[in-house]
């Protein structure tokens, strides 16, 4: 029977190959989740921002009410949620207030800055909400 080698520092040496692995991967976990749950709350605010056009009583005020219903319903995204990232549109096109049988579509687009540098700098979300127009 052989003798066995000296095996000192044989798990040291394998754990330094597998750790850089195991945090990429949890760092792809973490990232994915953070994308995840910002995109569940863009869609979350332009579902707001549609509801609240579609039965705004007053037309004139629906498209300034919804961005200001999409940026609350947006505040626990960091950095916040601004107007100019808020499209609001009535459909058909032809009418510009949320009338009963048009479409309010609520759309709000969102860049998500990455933790690392691992995955780009930032991803641009998308958000949309569309609704019935009842008022």
């Amino acid at each position: 029977m052989k003798k066995l080698r000296n095996e000192k520092g044989a798990a040291a040496v394998e754990f330094a190959l597998v750790v850089p692995i195991l945090l990429l991967l949890l760092l792809g976990i973490v990232e994915f989740g953070r994308v995840y749950n910002a995109q569940m709350q863009l869609t979350a605010a332009a579902r707001d921002g549609a509801r609240v056009m579609s039965i705004n009583a007053v037309p004139a005020q629906a498209a300034s009410d919804a961005r200001a219903a999409v940026i609350a319903s947006a505040s626990a995204l960091h950095p916040d949620v601004t107007a100019t990232q808020v499209a609001v549109s009535v459909s058909p096109s032809s009418t510009t207030v949320c009338m009963p049988g048009s479409t309010a579509t609520v759309t709000v687009n969102y860049p998500l800055q990455f933790l690392s540098g691992l995955f780009g700098s930032s991803i641009t979300l998308t958000g949309k909400g569309v609704m019935q127009c009842s008022a």
